[in-house]
């Protein structure tokens, strides 16, 4: 992904919003060389949702004290993978 400054994305935001959403062309934009934003297409966007929504119970159930037993019981690693098709999100 082209990184860009806050300032060279002002002025060239047309360039920049056409080419991500024709040529699926991601940007990070960035603050003082800190990544602060990116610009993806509404497709990109999409997926990226999609895989959120997807890992569920899976991503945050490590986090649970205890977790270990409860792993074996519902092999978490094969759930992880998975993963399914996911579903259709509208913006």
């Amino acid at each position: 992904m082209e990184k860009i400054s806050v300032a060279e994305a002002k002025s060239h935001l047309s360039e920049l919003i056409a080419r991500s959403a024709h040529a699926h062309e991601r940007f990070i934009i960035t603050k003082r060389d800190n990544p602060v934003a990116a610009i993806v297409s509404i497709e990109d966007l999409a997926i990226i949702e999609q895989h959120t929504e997807r890992e569920g119970l899976a991503a945050i159930a490590g986090l649970w004290d205890d977790f270990d037993e409860l792993a074996e019981s519902i092999n978490i690693d094969v759930l992880r993978c998975q993963g399914g098709p996911g579903r259709e999100v509208s913006l």
